[in-house]
């Protein structure tokens, strides 16, 4: 065959035979008047036994619920669909995944019919399923990540206690960003608490969650204050491109001493639980998230923890609610503190979580981290 030849124009006969979709024309009624080859091929089905099928015999059971309560009245409504995902079954009972593309033709003083194209989208739906398998394991590395960096043992003796309650968001299938330690101080009396929030969701977040548990880690080894230390974090942060803008609340206590110091980086305040009920936040040592444009020096607060008080460190996602103002979810958090029957690290986190959460299911993580000293 010679190029002119080969290039010689198709019959419309052989397009409509031939062509890279499948093609139904259809009654109102969906009765099959019309097939091409390409769709005799791709589905098994001979044409003799289409022609007077109905198109939604050919599907799915799901397929046939769906094509009655919605493609069928979209069709009638707006005399065109466009892209509904179908299973259409083939003559030895598999699937094809299809994609389908129908119009109401008018016919003038005759009746109108149905065009109906229908294209292969197999490898669409291998590429969706390898991309929800993918998604899975990253949510599973994710996790895996954030268990083993909340899974540590928190420090505790005869004369100080501490316990956390943690409480993942819903945010679909992704691992948020709230994250917690507490350890001794080497070479000191001292037990340190941090609770923190990267920003982002998944494997980044749990990532920067452990680089930043590690340098604060390593930086309060050496005995730098909450201040001096949110300064270095600033550093390590702009230095390796990591945990910008995250939030972070840290605290050392001394046990012997009961003396307390802390810092806040753009991170709710913590609160002081006295022992006989009484509650308040600490406002002071407050600044800017970690490598904030604009801050100069972290400040610090300092107090004194009365015999069996405590102290408590959480997360956002306790008192940031769309339904409440943030400043009436402050005053919430105060009087659950007052109110609770359990003493801070014997069971106060829960039962503050307990009343600021009810059943609710929040989007956001939840993070409470409560220390507290022996009478």
């Amino acid at each position: 065959m010679s190029p002119e030849e080969a290039l010689a124009p198709e019959s419309a006969e052989e397009l409509f035979e031939n062509a890279p979709c499948g093609y139904l024309t259809t009654r109102m009624d969906g009765t099959i008047v019309r097939v091409n080859r390409t769709f005799e091929d791709w589905t098994g089905h001979t044409r003799a036994g289409l022609l007077g099928t109905r198109f939604r015999d050919l599907l799915t059971p799901g397929g046939r619920i769906y094509h009655e309560t919605h493609f069928a009245p979209l069709l009638a409504m707006q005399r065109s669909v466009r892209e509904i995902a179908l299973d259409i079954v083939r003559a030895d009972g598999s699937r094809l995944p299809a994609l389908v593309n129908a119009a109401v033709r008018e016919q003038g003083a005759g009746p109108a019919l149905i065009r109906t194209t229908i294209f292969d989208a197999s490898d669409r739906r291998r590429y969706e399923q390898e991309l929800v398998r993918a998604r899975t394991r990253e949510h599973e590395i994710a996790l895996e990540l954030q268990q083993a960096m909340l899974s540590g043992e928190l420090p505790g003796d005869g004369r100080v206690r501490t316990e956390v309650v943690y409480r993942p968001g819903v945010q679909g299938l992704q691992v948020g960003g709230d994250w917690y330690d507490a350890f001794r101080l080497d070479r000191s009396d001292a037990v340190a608490l941090v609770v923190g929030d990267v920003v982002g969701r998944g494997i980044a977040a749990a990532a920067t969650m452990g680089q930043l548990r590690s340098a604060v880690r390593a930086l309060a080894s050496t005995g730098l204050g909450p201040a001096a230390l949110l300064e270095a974090l600033d550093r390590f942060a702009n230095v390796h491109r990591v945990g910008r803008m995250a939030t972070l609340a840290f605290a050392q206590v001394d046990v012997g001493s009961r003396r307390v110091r802390y810092a806040c980086a753009g991170h709710p305040p913590p609160a002081v639980v006295e022992p006989g009920g009484a509650a308040r936040l600490l406002w002071d040592g407050r600044s800017l998230p970690l490598d904030a444009h604009g801050v100069a020096a972290r400040a610090e607060g300092e107090l004194e923890l009365e015999p069996g008080g405590g102290l408590v460190l959480y997360s956002d996602g306790l008192v940031e609610r769309r339904s409440r103002l943030l400043h009436d979810s402050f005053q919430a958090l105060v009087t659950a503190l007052a109110r609770a029957d359990a003493a801070p690290g014997a069971g106060l986190a829960a039962a503050v979580a307990d009343a600021l959460l009810g059943d609710e299911a929040g989007e956001d993580d939840v993070c409470v981290l409560a220390l507290g000293l022996a009478a």
